[in-house]
């Protein structure tokens, strides 16, 4: 996958000499094991999140000495990963998980397949069986490097103990550069254990690898002269911004153009929420005015987004009057899905950049774009399709109220994951982004039982800040064993449970389009002796289970006791704090354009279908 360096430095740690630079490298001899674990030092991993096993084990003893890397032992390897990307997410900085062969390894799968739609830094480490025992069907052996082809940016079997430092060396800077991703090292035990030599830098031999980082002059020129020109543009800003740490740039280039913003579910952030120029998320639960301005736009200004599904609707119907310029890092995603007008490889942060340059020559020739009429129609439209909610009639606890509530009353700089379903939507639409890596989410591949683990890695990464993980009552039994990693480990994360007995999203699918046939889609409770279900009660109850793994628990059930049990949790920062907030079963998440439907089909609510009149598809 072609990629190319990123701009921020901090981001993309290069390999280093201990004592400065190669010149003073001095040669030492180790084993492969003590190699992996200097070489881990070296390129500024100071934090690891891991379970051992027997074909990783060389690797640990060594890891006990070292005082550079912190090891955090988790409770399942799918939370390692998480953990690994939730670090990297909020910090910016390569995440690292390792884990041993075998059933270990292929625990990683989710994650790093997790990492690759989302486009994150991540290096796993696996150990392998002895290589002679490779092929043999050997105990806990499993052909990692084939299973993660796919879904990986690079990866290594390493067979050789002097192969590991500078294997260390390549996975981190392929991983960190370009268009950022998972990057896998699959070590043998038998290289582990072997003697070698260590030295460091390594020298690096990655041919052909040899990402773009500056932009065409040519084609930045054309696309200023296309927003100067346009009459509807808008700037759809995709992760890949957030990647490129070109947040300040994007603010400019937006505030020199006065186009409208409309930044994708992971670019959320990167663009902050309350700028007047922002009008919201696209895709299948944007707001109504995010949507309907990629409809009717002429100029779509594509930077790091990938034109995804989620975002298009059906694609053939998709900003039908919109001429494209689509700037991405990786030249593969350039026309994949729309056809581009003027296609621009390289970075975003160069790229934007260039364009601020280039809008102010045109602004200089005299041609500025008029908006003017744009904007009318904009701004009729957020005013008459605000994103919004009701509360429940039976005096229940609206989830999205919980969900605002909990934004509101979070200490600023507060970083924020989610699970998966409409829990990770309310909270895209009702908690207010003013800071870029302050949104952790599953983007790409809608990963349940992200949020615990990636809130994990994220308070590792940044203690001094507050992580607070929106969970389902679906997705937080898939990796809520993590939370004892959390107790034991002096990581004080807090958990929001939007707990409404039920599959949400699944459910909210079946209300509208399976005839309210709920199948398989109850959580809370199981049949009674007569076969029905048994009204009431909580299997599992949240608060004796997060009690039992070290936490402080609250059941929130009335709308009066809410501020209170948020403020209770915000003032604990001693031990994982977890709220179950027992909320009205039959929310739904809105806006919404049904899945192969066209985004002119958007629903401002149930059975509301916006009207924007018919002389605005001139």
């Amino acid at each position: 996958m072609p990629m190319t360096e990123q701009a921020t430095g901090s981001q993309h740690p290069q390999p280093r000499a201990r004592n400065g630079g190669p010149s003073s490298a001095t040669v030492e001899h180790l084993t492969g094991a003590q190699s992996l674990i200097r070489s881990l030092e070296e390129v500024g991993a100071d934090t690891v999140f891991g379970l051992p096993g027997g074909c990783i084990l060389p690797a640990y003893d060594p890891l006990m000495d070292s005082t550079r890397v912190r090891h955090i032992l988790v409770r399942h390897e799918q939370g390692a990963g998480h953990a690994a990307t939730g670090y990297a997410q909020a910090t910016g900085k390569v995440g690292v998980c390792m884990v041993t062969s075998g059933p270990g390894a292929t625990n990683l799968v989710t994650p790093i397949a997790d990492a690759a739609m989302d486009s994150v830094p991540l290096v796993a480490i696996t150990g392998q069986v002895a290589s002679a025992a490779i092929g043999t069907d050997a105990f806990q052996e499993a052909d990692i490097c084939g299973i993660t082809m796919p879904i990986t940016k690079h990866n290594f079997l390493v067979t050789r103990a002097e192969d590991i430092a500078h294997t260390v060396a390549e996975a981190f800077h392929i991983a960190s550069t370009g268009r950022p991703g998972p990057v896998l090292v699959d070590i043998a035990k038998d290289a582990l254990q072997s003697k070698t030599t260590f030295s460091w830098p390594p020298t690096m031999d990655l041919p052909g690898y040899r990402p773009v980082t500056k932009p065409h002059a040519k084609q930045i020129r054309e696309a200023a002269k296309l927003i100067a020109q346009a009459k509807r543009p808008v700037l759809y800003v995709g992760g890949g911004v957030m990647k490129a740490g070109a947040t300040a740039e994007l603010k400019v280039l937006a505030e020199l153009t006065g186009a409208p913003v409309t930044t994708t579910l992971m670019a959320l952030g990167s663009f902050p929420d309350s700028h007047p120029l922002h009008v919201g998320m696209p895709g299948m639960h944007g707001s109504v005015t995010a949507v309907t301005a990629l409809q009717k736009a002429d100029l779509i200004v594509a930077l790091g987004a990938r034109f995804d599904d989620r975002v298009t609707g059906k694609l053939d119907s998709f900003a039908p009057y919109a001429k494209i310029v689509h700037a991405d890092i990786d030249p593969a995603e350039i026309g994949k899905n729309r056809a581009a007008d003027v296609p621009i490889v390289g970075d975003a942060r160069e790229v934007i950049a260039d364009l601020v340059q280039a809008v102010q020559a045109e602004h200089t020739e005299g041609n500025t774009g008029d908006y003017s009429a744009w904007w009318k129609d904009l701004n009729r439209w957020r005013e008459t399709y605000p994103v919004g909610y009701d509360l429940p009639e039976d005096g229940s606890l609206s989830p999205q109220q919980v969900i605002q509530r909990i934004g509101e009353l979070a200490p600023e700089g507060t970083i924020f994951a989610a699970g998966v379903g409409q829990h990770q939507m309310w909270a895209s639409h009702f908690i207010q982004y003013e800071q870029p890596a302050t949104w952790l989410n599953s983007g790409g591949a809608g990963t349940m039982g992200y949020a615990v683990p990636a809130a994990m890695g994220a308070k590792a990464g940044m203690p001094e800040r507050a992580v607070w993980a929106i969970d389902g009552d679906g997705c937080f039994q898939m990796t809520n064993q993590e939370l004892t990693t959390c107790a034991l480990n002096n990581i004080p994360i807090k958990v929001a449970i939007i707990n409404n007995g039920a599959l949400g999203m699944v459910r909210q699918w079946q209300t509208l389009f399976y005839n309210q046939r709920y199948s398989n889609t109850v959580l809370h409770s199981g049949p009674d002796a007569d076969g029905n279900a048994a009204k009431g009660t909580r299997v599992p109850d949240f608060v004796k289970l997060s009690e039992a793994m070290g936490c402080y628990a609250i059941r929130c059930e009335d709308p009066a006791d809410l501020d209170k049990a948020i403020a209770e949790a915000n003032a604990i920062n001693d031990r994982p704090v977890v709220i179950d907030f027992i909320v009205h079963e039959d929310a739904m998440v809105w806006p919404m354009v049904a899945a192969g439907t066209s985004n002119d089909e958007v629903m401002a609510a149930r059975g509301v279908r916006p009207d924007f009149g018919d002389n605005e598809d001139d």
